[in-house]
């Protein structure tokens, strides 16, 4: 199917001629990409302060210059400032790993109890505009696309409430021609009648937009800025309106000016250097919870996973220990914060960090449009879209929620009540 923007969808999914000649000339061209910096005309821009400062500070953030006496006066002390957090997120730290897990799972302790949140994502549509190097849905990659219909949705939303979850986050690829905003708010709305909790992973939108999917029954608003390096940003986004950085950047602020409860923020750890994206997420959260502080506030920390077409996609220089040492140090630094590990990560690694600093987790998961109901009843696939990513802990919610309460934890639905 064809749209504006982007003449190579086609109902094969295959490209264009036309197509691959754009998609040569945006990898070996430059000059042939629009800058990230300017805002396209329906893209609203609203201002904010906070980019510049963030990017100023992660650019000046040396944290190779942080010393062990540096790290122990950072475990030491009672309140974590934004210095100590620098100090937790460099190499210096890395040797007290096991120190900063006991004090990070004290915090855990003191603000959630052994409590895990449980939620599983629902991909609706996997047509995207965005040229990403990186991602399976990317405009460019040649996957089977689907998006689904009302009563596709709702057919998945009911298999998915009927095994128990009552936490949704819906996702799409970041076409607004195939999903439109409409589109996403029937689904909210869809949503709101099977779940307590309605989250969406979605293109940016403007406020008023953010205030239509509130009022279709959404509550939160995660968005990944991918990489606050602007200079890598710029060589990973080709094509689309994802290219814009600061307009990516302001996601969260013009969804709680549209009134969402909550947002959540995240880098994809691997992109770039993750000591700066690490540093960068956190001090993004920071200066908006000083700015709205009646906000919920949440952290995710994905690592690059393999995508179709292309499986020598992994994280740069992110191993399990890295992956843990920021979880802990970002409990450090913000305690009230939640704090999500995703499947990408395996079941033994997801185990454990629950332990120590993570209070949410998906499960019964599926990146693909429209395979719910095949892996939630073990029937045969009917017609389904391609995922965006490989998963690595492929459980269900029942094993899901018996392997918490297994590990002496106490898994978690719902936490809110609605009056009204």
């Amino acid at each position: 199917m064809e749209t504006k923007e982007n003449h190579f969808f086609v109902d094969s999914n295959r490209l264009s001629e036309k197509a691959l000649e754009k998609k040569h000339m945006l990898e070996n061209d430059p000059s042939s990409r629009k800058s990230i910096y300017e805002f396209l005309p329906d893209q609203e821009d609203i201002g904010s302060e906070i980019m510049d400062r963030v990017i100023s500070e992660m650019n000046a953030y040396d944290y190779t210059r942080y010393t062990d006496a540096d790290l122990r006066r950072a475990l030491k002390n009672d309140t974590c400032s934004v210095e100590d957090f620098k100090a937790l997120l460099s190499p210096a730290a890395f040797p007290h790993l096991a120190e900063m897990a006991e004090k990070a799972k004290l915090e855990t302790s003191k603000h959630f109890g052994n409590t895990v949140y449980i939620f599983t994502p629902l991909y609706i549509a996997n047509y995207c505009e965005n040229y990403c190097i990186y991602c399976g849905f990317n405009c460019y990659n040649d996957i089977q696309r689907k998006k689904l219909s009302h009563d596709e949705i709702e057919h998945e939303m009911k298999v998915i409430a009927d095994s128990g979850i009552e936490e949704i986050l819906m996702l799409t690829g970041e076409s607004k021609s195939m999903s439109d905003i409409e589109y996403i708010g029937d689904a909210c709305t869809l949503a709101s009648k099977y779940f307590k909790n309605v989250g969406v992973e979605i293109y940016p939108c403007n406020v008023r937009d953010y205030k239509y999917l509130h009022e279709c029954g959404c509550d939160y608003v995660t968005v990944f800025q991918e990489t606050y390096n602007a200079e890598k940003y710029e060589t990973l986004h080709l094509l689309g309106h994802k290219r814009v950085f600061p307009y990516r950047f302001a996601s969260q602020e013009r969804a709680i000016l549209g009134g969402m409860r909550g947002v959540g923020f995240s880098a994809l750890l691997g992109l770039a250097d993750y000591h700066k994206d690490a540093f960068a997420t956190a001090m993004h959260l920071y200066y908006l919870q000083r700015k709205y502080p009646w906000v919920e506030y949440s952290l995710s920390c994905p690592r690059l996973r393999p995508i179709i077409n292309n499986d020598k996609i992994n994280p740069l220089d992110v191993g399990e220990k890295q992956l843990c040492q920021i979880l802990c140090a970002y409990r450090i630094f913000l305690p009230y914060v939640g704090i999500t590990v995703s499947s990408r990560e395996t079941k033994r690694f997801r185990n454990g960090i629950v332990k120590i600093a993570a209070t949410k987790v998906s499960a019964g998961v599926s990146t693909g449009i429209g395979d719910h109901e095949a892996k939630y009843t073990h029937t045969e696939e009917k017609d389904t879209g391609d995922e965006q990513f490989e998963i690595a802990d492929t459980r269900s919610f029942d094993d899901m929620y018996g392997d918490l309460s297994g590990e002496g934890m106490q898994p978690v639905l719902n936490d809110y009540v609605y009056v009204g």
